[in-house]
């Protein structure tokens, strides 16, 4: 599952590729949001993990990962 995260006062974004599925994802977030906990933190598939202050997110999109066609046919 791809994940882009944006993040105030950042002039890029954050782009992360996760094996957690959009409703345990959405859970997360939500968790985060909603003050459980001070960071949005996610790890990605291989195994980096990204700690965001939640005070400071912009927008969260969740989306599948494009995927890359090789060979002459594309």
């Amino acid at each position: 599952m791809e994940v882009k995260i944006g993040v105030q006062h950042a002039p890029r974004e954050i782009v992360l590729e996760t094996e957690l599925s959009p409703e345990e994802l959405e859970s997360v977030i939500t968790d985060a949001l909603s003050g459980t906990s001070a960071l949005l933190s996610l790890t990605d598939v291989k195994g980096r993990k990204v700690l965001v202050p939640t005070d400071r997110l912009s927008y969260v999109d969740i989306g599948e990962p494009s995927v890359r066609k090789v060979g002459f046919g594309a």
